[in-house]
């Protein structure tokens, strides 16, 4: 096999890995992220009419605002904004001692390319209660962007 060959063959096997390896990055981070993460699914699998309000926090923990009516009935209110931001950044010194143009500086410095994606999420769950601090309703809002 040929240097040139040999170094196109890194330059591709390099460029893999990477990108593997920014993919697994970002599924390690997110994984983290679930574990005590506040989701639509989990107030729809947890939250019932009727548990108590120590049952609540125990499954969701802390409200962000706790209100009170006129009756005295506590409302309580999740209120929770994620941002996701991913970055992905592969450089180009193999592949410019590769695909280099024949000015003989092909390997004297290294280039950067990247993408960059943003996401944010909203999810507002309200969550009333009666005069025994036992839910009796509750409702949640998601939105993503």
């Amino acid at each position: 096999m040929n240097i040139a060959k040999k170094l196109t063959f890194l330059g591709l096997a390099g460029l893999l890995l990477a990108g593997c390896s920014a993919q697994q990055h970002a599924t390690d981070v997110r994984a983290a992220e679930e574990v005590n993460r506040l989701t639509v699914g989990t107030v729809q699998r947890e939250v019932r009419i009727g548990m108590s309000a120590a049952d609540v926090a125990e499954i969701l923990g802390s409200p962000n605002i706790v209100t009170s009516d006129d009756e005295r009935l506590e409302t309580w209110i999740y209120d929770k904004i994620s941002s996701d931001v991913t970055y992905s950044r592969s450089s180009g010194t193999i592949v410019g001692l590769v695909f280099g143009g024949a000015g003989g500086g092909a390997g004297a410095g290294s280039t950067s390319a990247g993408a960059t994606s943003k996401t944010q999420r909203t999810l507002t769950v309200i969550i009333r209660f009666d005069e025994n601090s036992l839910v009796r309703d509750f409702s949640y809002h998601s939105s993503q962007f």
